[in-house]
């Protein structure tokens, strides 16, 4: 073993004593933010940064124990989200509390004791030194080594050697293990498991998704509205002109006049073209009404009758409103065209961070969606956001059409 090793595992032990003997305060501290919590109210604001107080308290020796075995470490730092309610959920249900919690009293009963063994060794090696230089100079009878009277210095050389070596012999074989020991098993008790990493990742990529929807909203937006205000606008500007060239050409115009006439229909033709790629990107109508008016005013001009019945759905990104809107309509369609019935039902709801879309119709069910259906399409546009379609259509019907969609929380 390196000298330099010794010296960090030496350190780590004295260290260690020092903080458990801090970590003592933490139950004192807990219990009064939980009194006051119950008493006065005061700990609903109180209790939530006094464990934080802990997790980071607990990641910091997370972070002494993984060098001191020279282990690779990933900085993680624990953040209180806004809101009473979102931190009290936090404490409930965050792993890393938990981690915490169940770390405080495994550190204090190996780290107390560990740290008392190596005060004994690190400062009886120094002892040994201090009180074989100086035994002439301390009153008689207070000099001792390896607990017998010290009266010559041939006595201080012999005794201050025995008890030297076997100090360092501690120090150098038994210390060691032991602050490994404490070490792995402090790393072991703040280190996430498989599953616990596992759910850490999803809801980190969960909170990115939110992230990636709501910019992805905001720039459908963007298009959907440089294309109505700037593309579309000239070319329906150049449909004019042209429409206006053709009234004044003469009848006989021969090729100029039906090529002006293709060039004003191949306008028009692209106009309707753009509405339709505007449509399905992102409606208008949801950025004028919002998902609930557009779908109103979507089940008010079905061609079945349509029931519609909207849950408190809050504010959503806006894939996820262009999304849903599509899955309805293109339901809708759907129903009308192939399901032989004259009514059907709408559904949406919220739950948590899942927006759930429902269509039914009382119609022969069969659904065959390997042709043509238009459930293709809507799965591959819910998928596209991490969603699932659920299609239950069993011959003679009637249909129902499940999406789910992932919303933020």
């Amino acid at each position: 073993m390196r000298w330099t090793n010794l010296g960090r595992e030496a350190l780590y032990t004295l260290v260690g004593l020092v903080s458990a003997i801090a970590t003592l305060l933490v139950f004192p501290l807990l219990a009064v933010g939980f009194l006051s919590t119950v008493v006065g109210g005061l700990g609903l604001w109180l209790l939530p940064w006094l464990v934080l107080g802990l997790v980071r308290w607990a990641e910091a020796h997370r972070r002494r124990a993984a060098a001191v075995l020279g282990e690779p470490d990933v900085p993680r730092r624990a953040t209180l989200p806004s809101g009473v309610g979102a931190r009290w959920r936090w404490l409930a249900s965050d792993p890393e509390v938990r981690r915490a919690l169940r770390w405080a009293p495994r550190f204090l009963g190996g780290a107390l004791p560990l740290g008392l063994f190596g005060l004994l060794c690190v400062g009886g090696l120094l002892g040994t030194v201090v009180v074989v230089a100086l035994w002439p100079l301390l009153p008689e009878g207070e000099a001792g080594l390896l607990a017998l009277p010290v009266e010559s210095w041939g006595a201080a050389l012999l005794q201050g050697g025995a008890q030297f070596a076997l100090l360092a012999a501690l120090t150098r074989w038994v210390l060691p293990p032991f602050t490994r020991w404490q070490a792995r098993d402090s790393l072991a008790a703040l280190t996430p498991t498989a599953e616990e990493r596992l759910a850490e990742r999803v809801d980190e990529l969960t909170e990115s998704r939110a992230g990636v929807l709501d910019a992805h909203g905001a720039e459908l937006r963007r298009i959907e509205r440089d294309l109505h205000d700037g593309t579309q606008a000239r070319l329906v500007a150049i449909a004019l002109r042209l429409g206006v060239a053709r009234e004044e050409l003469p009848a006989d115009s021969g090729t100029l006049g039906r090529l002006l006439a293709e060039a004003h229909e191949g306008a028009e033709e692209a106009m309707t073209e753009l509405r339709g790629v505007i449509r399905s990107m992102y409606p208008p109508i949801l950025a004028d009404r919002g998902l609930q008016g557009a779908l109103t005013s979507v089940a008010a001009g079905a061609a079945v009758r349509t029931e519609l019945e909207l849950g408190e759905l809050g504010r959503l990104p806006a894939a996820v409103e262009a999304a849903a809107y599509f899955v309805v309509t293109e339901s809708l369609t759907n129903v009308a065209k192939h399901s032989g019935s004259d009514r059907a039902r709408v559904r949406l709801t919220r739950n948590g961070d899942r927006l759930l879309t429902e269509i039914a119709d009382g119609g022969v069910g069969g659904v065959d969606e390997s042709r043509g259906s238009g459930v293709v399409g809507i799965r591959r546009r819910v998928a596209a956001l991490d969603g699932t379609v659920t299609v239950d259509s069993p011959v003679g019907g009637p249909t129902v059409v499940r999406a789910e969609l992932p919303c933020g929380s």
